[in-house]
């Protein structure tokens, strides 16, 4: 007697095994009902009743919060499941600001997609007074909310929640009058946001969408006198691609180089290079601490929606940082300093812009901490998807353009510098290079597959080095971090080094890249792509990269000295007091 689980979807029978409810059942056999509400990483809400199907014996159910059972005799098109997606959809464009020609997710924006598979022609339904309409808010260096595109799924607030246990965004009012924002209706910009770009990246409409940074940039290209570089992050290189037909996790570096170029960039270098220099400096760093006991567990600083939660919500915990930029703000002062020389630039004439994959990296850039004489060495953020309009805009056909490499001396990298784009890569490049610098051996087995995962936001690793034990943690969400921090307080951490990043699965996930929030298997086949570029890379050390040793050589000593902490470190800002405490000299 066999005794696997089925039921009938539309009379076919259909095997299920452990899925959370009926939508995932039905998705795995390969069908589909529309959903505005549901994201598989976050909790089922059943607010928008795109989902419902008909089950024999139970009528109208929301398929994403029903469980599965053996023998249910499941509908999915019925006319009454046809009728209610219609009624929803018209519904909820008779209150939807319909500008879609200039709206952000045109093309990309679920209601309008259904709109158009559900064959809405006509709204018999009266249209929201312009009298109502509120205003847009684009206060935040990162995100534009306009709250006449929401649709009330809850899903920005579900993620502002269950990812960084932040709440920033929550429901206001009652009935008609029900809208998502900030608390007390303040501005995005003057809330504890941390820029993390998760809810813009859950929203189905343009309710919440990326701050762009487009029209500036293709101002400064077109500008005769200003030589324009770019970088560009690991992860950014395994999910462009995506927006142009190549499957999540393929690595195409060779194409977004060329693509950059033929844009009007410059130069053209690689964020994995300082990633490379980040670890040059974090592990000395990490090193120094071990030994003296002092400021432990360290703080990985690569995140900046984890940086300014700490300075916002743990200010007392600032010391625990590393005191190393990120490589995207380590990469740009060496780039100011070096490129003019190098290249016969005119510094005043020098624009540096950054390819990311994280929303954050727009507030980043705009740290007064990370200027000098009155400039940022960043000057702009791109997204991904912001350098996907770019592409699209110069007519370029990204799959069919000739790789290229990036430019030299900043575009060499080793395999450690490309892994950290998923949560815990940074950490295990960090042990690669610190291994051998504490034994002076070489490690011969690189791969530290125990770092590696998108599904597990929480995980310790122990290591022996040499006779030395080191607890290492890695976390991806900001709610995972919240945990830790509280260990350490209560005085029960035995982790020498917390390793955290804000989005879940880590910046291969960030808010800026494509969309994957249906789909969590994009994560793992991102991080996979780097985890595969690490292997086929003749260094695989961020200490062996000759890029890296020449630079030392020739401009910044050596790792920690006083000319790596001038242009590699920085200082935080201890947002409740109003003071900048520089961690650098308490290491």
């Amino acid at each position: 007697m066999s005794d696997k689980k089925t039921l009938f979807i539309d009379g076919r029978e259909v095997e299920f095994t452990d899925e959370p409810n009926l939508l995932e059942v039905i998705r795995k056999a390969g069908l589909n009902v529309p959903t505005f509400c549901y994201r598989p990483d976050l909790t089922s809400f059943g607010a928008c009743r795109m989902c419902v199907v008909e089950v024999e014996g139970r009528g109208i159910q929301s398929s994403c919060t029903m469980p599965p059972e053996a023998g249910l005799k499941i509908h999915l098109n019925t006319e009454k499941t046809r009728r209610i997606r219609k009624t929803v959809l018209e519904l909820l464009l008779a209150n939807h600001d319909k500008e879609c020609l200039t709206c952000d997710k045109s093309g990309n924006c679920e209601l309008q997609q259904y709109a158009e598979e559900y064959g809405i022609k006509r709204i018999r339904y009266p249209e929201k007074p312009l009298d109502e309409y509120l205003p847009i808010d684009d206060s935040s260096p990162s995100i534009v909310r306009d709250p006449n595109k929401c649709i009330l799924c809850g899903a920005c607030v579900r993620a502002c929640s269950e990812f960084q246990g932040h709440s920033v965004l929550g429901f206001a009012n009652r009935g008609s009058k029900t809208v998502v924002q900030p608390m007390n209706g303040r501005p995005l910009g003057q809330v504890d946001c941390v820029n993390c770009g998760q809810c813009a990246a859950v929203c189905p409409t343009g309710a919440l969408t990326i701050k762009s940074d487009v029209e500036a940039i293709w101002k400064e290209i077109t500008n005769p006198n200003k030589k324009v570089v770019v970088q560009m992050a690991p992860a950014t290189r395994v999910a462009i691609g995506e927006l142009f037909g190549l499957e999540p996790g393929e690595n195409s570096i060779g194409l977004m180089n060329a693509a950059l170029r033929r844009i009007g960039f410059d130069l053209v270098f690689d964020t994995n290079f300082s990633a490379d220099l980040t670890i040059m400096e974090e592990a000395t760093e990490f090193l120094e601490r071990l030994k003296t006991g002092k400021n432990l567990p360290i703080f990985t600083s690569c995140c900046p929606a984890w940086i300014k939660y700490l300075e916002t919500e743990h200010p007392e915990m600032l010391n625990h940082l590393s005191s190393c930029k990120s490589p995207m703000s380590m990469l740009s002062p060496v780039l100011v300093d070096l490129v003019p020389k190098h290249f016969n630039i005119d510094r005043e004439n020098l624009v540096v812009v950054a390819i990311m994959p994280c929303t954050a990296k727009k507030y980043e850039c705009k740290r007064p901490e990370l200027s000098r004489n009155g400039r940022p060495d960043t000057d702009y953020v791109l997204t991904t998807q912001e350098l996907g309009r770019m592409i699209r805009e110069a007519g370029i056909n990204f799959k069919a353009i000739e790789p290229e490499k990036a430019d030299s001396p900043f575009g060499e990298y080793s395999g450690a510098g490309t892994i950290f784009g998923a949560s815990g890569g940074v950490a295990e490049a960090a042990v690669r290079t610190a291994y051998e610098f504490v034994t002076g051996e070489q490690l011969k087995d690189v791969d530290m597959k125990s770092f590696r995962g998108t599904s597990n936001r929480s995980r310790d690793i122990e290591l022996d080095i040499k006779g030395t034990k080191v607890i290492v943690r890695v976390v991806s969400t900001l709610k995972e971090a919240e945990k830790s921090l509280k260990e350490i307080k209560e005085g029960n951490a035995k982790f020498q080094m917390l390793e955290v990043m804000a989005c879940p699965g880590g910046c291969i996930n960030g808010g800026g890249q494509p969309r994957s929030c249906d789909d969590s298997k994009i994560k793992e086949e991102r991080a996979e792509g780097l985890y595969k570029e690490d292997a086929q890379l003749p260094h695989r050390k961020s200490h062996m990269n000759p890029s890296i040793q020449k630079l030392y050589q020739e401009y910044l000593e050596y790792p920690n000295s006083h000319k790596a902490h001038e242009i590699l470190h920085t200082i935080y800002n201890d947002k409740f007091a109003g003071s900048y405490k520089d961690v650098s000299k308490n290491n």
